[in-house]
């Protein structure tokens, strides 16, 4: 049994379907359509028409939707956060975290939208000093979404919550191995703000997402590896549709003389180890300055020690819930190991069918697997450096670019600049996720475009510039009735103010 089991065939009807299972033991979670090119292009017309009403009923309309759906989802927490749970593998405490945080989200998205897109004078200048002018950030109308499944609440909301708030309407693809909990969301979005089409959800594997890719929808969110992503902007360029796409990183931790090596040696295990390492912000490498590697070292290790995986209400970590995953993990570890590198906790043997054990790995060359390809799992490479210069040198030589984190008491904000990224965390970790006012995006491999913040409600929207005539200008400009002498004016303007 895997997390999401192919598809089957109903004799009687001919609907195709497949189960979602919980990772770790293989039981049947649900059972789901396998929707086909013909039931995403009618997802997508119910909500074209569900766009036109939602639009219709404006930011204050649209808000008080919202915080029905965002109360519902609040009072029912405990039943989403076990469904998430159960098709993830992740212990429940993880699930309500991540509940919690889309949450807050969801309210800022549509407490700030008004300000944010709502239209807004602009100084004309000097020159067209006789116009009014505006900007204002309107709806596209669909917006697809496509998720993952690491973390099938927070991400692929951090798009729909912002799109909705913007005034569109969503056609979200969950990841086959979480298909429960994007149909607990669509059917939630129902019930909670009574308008059919504004949150749709298709079911299925490759195929479905192709559909929704080629449906026409106005802009599509993706989140995956950087491989699939560039199918899909394939995929989209034929129709010219414009794509936000995360997908992934290799993140890297600095930590300086000064840093707070307690701290540092905490959040770098969370980082690496949370969610069983599969976070795409989350911790893949460290680069430690030298007169404090060993200290750090030895703290690392002995937290990491006490991360146990399982099933169980105790455990720290769940399984992997893609098993494909565990074979990534095994070959990263073992090439590390061939290749003159130690692992100080766990190992080769720490993987096995369902659960990788925390490993940390030192003196890993740093163009082994290991380090240059995102492991997704509970491991960490920690290195030496001689100076912080090294350390970000090294921190930016990847093609990734998604987050950091910086542990410094001095110099965080200044190490913090020097990364190419598209966030940092200084003296904590993947902070930047859980504060709604920041945008989430990376650079390179890592994507581009961005959701939360102002950046994401804008990315949602298109916007319209208007330009509108007060009076009449006292010279015309614009104008083939335009004389010598105007001509000999605008000359003598320009060298006036921009000294030609």
């Amino acid at each position: 049994m895997t997390a999401a089991d192919p598809p089957t065939r109903d004799p009687e009807t001919g609907a195709e379907t497949f189960t979602s299972t919980q990772p770790a033991t293989g039981d049947v979670v649900g059972t789901h359509a396998v929707h086909g090119e013909a039931d995403v292009a009618a997802a997508v017309a119910r909500a074209r028409t569900a766009a036109a009403e939602w639009e219709g009923l404006g930011f204050d309309g649209r808000g008080r939707a919202l915080a029905a759906w965002r109360k519902l989802i609040a009072r029912r927490a405990s039943d989403l956060a076990e469904v998430v749970h159960a098709e993830t593998g992740k212990p429940r405490a993880d699930a309500w975290l991540e509940v919690l945080l889309t949450l807050d989200h969801l309210a800022w998205a549509t407490r700030h939208a008004p300000k944010v897109l709502g239209r807004q004078r602009v100084s004309p200048g000097m020159l067209m000093a006789n116009h009014a002018a505006t900007i204002e950030y309107l709806p596209l109308g669909v917006v697809g979404v496509i998720g993952p499944w690491n973390y099938p609440v927070f991400t692929p909301m951090g798009s729909i919550a912002y799109a909705l708030a913007a005034g569109n309407a969503v056609v979200f693809k969950p990841s086959e191995h979480t298909p429960g909990v994007g149909e607990w969301l669509g059917q939630s979005a129902a019930e909670a703000m009574e308008l059919p089409g504004l949150l749709e959800v298709v079911t299925g594997f490759g195929p479905t997402g192709s559909a929704l890719v080629a449906s026409g929808v106005d802009k599509l969110a993706f989140t995956g590896s950087a491989a699939t992503g560039r199918k899909v902007m394939a995929a989209a360029a034929a129709t010219l549709t414009p794509v936000v796409m995360e997908c992934g990183g290799k993140d890297a931790v600095i930590v300086d003389v000064d840093a707070d090596l307690d701290a540092a040696a905490d959040a770098t295990v969370w980082g690496a180890m949370a969610n069983a390492g599969q976070t795409c912000t989350g911790v893949e490498r460290v680069y430690a300055h030298a007169d404090v590697y060993d200290e750090l070292v030895e703290k690392v290790v002995a937290i990491a020690k006490d991360v146990r995986p399982g099933i169980d209400p105790e455990a720290d970590i769940g399984p992997m819930t893609m098993p494909s995953q565990l074979d990534v993990v095994r070959r990263h570890v073992a090439d590390a190991v061939a290749r003159g590198g130690r692992a100080l906790l766990g190992g080769v043997d720490a993987v096995d069918d369902r659960y990788a054990q925390p490993t940390v790995l030192v003196d890993v060359p740093e163009d082994s697997s290991a380090v240059t390809e995102e492991t997704f799992g509970p491991t960490v490479t920690i290195a030496r450096v001689d100076s912080i210069d090294e350390a970000v040198e090294r921190a930016n030589a990847t093609g990734y670019g998604l987050g950091a984190t910086v542990f410094s008491k001095a110099n965080g904000d200044e190490i913090a600049r020097r990364l190419r990224t598209g966030m940092v965390s200084v003296n904590s970790v993947i902070s930047f996720a859980a504060i709604p006012a920041l945008p989430f995006g990376g650079v390179g491999e890592s994507g581009f475009g961005r959701i939360h913040g102002p950046d994401g409600l804008r990315e949602m929207t298109r916007p319209q510039a208007v330009a509108r005539q007060r009076m009449r200008a006292p010279v015309a400009l614009t104008s083939f009735r335009r004389t010598k002498a105007t001509d000999a004016m605008v000359r003598r303007i320009v060298r006036r103010l921009h000294g030609g």
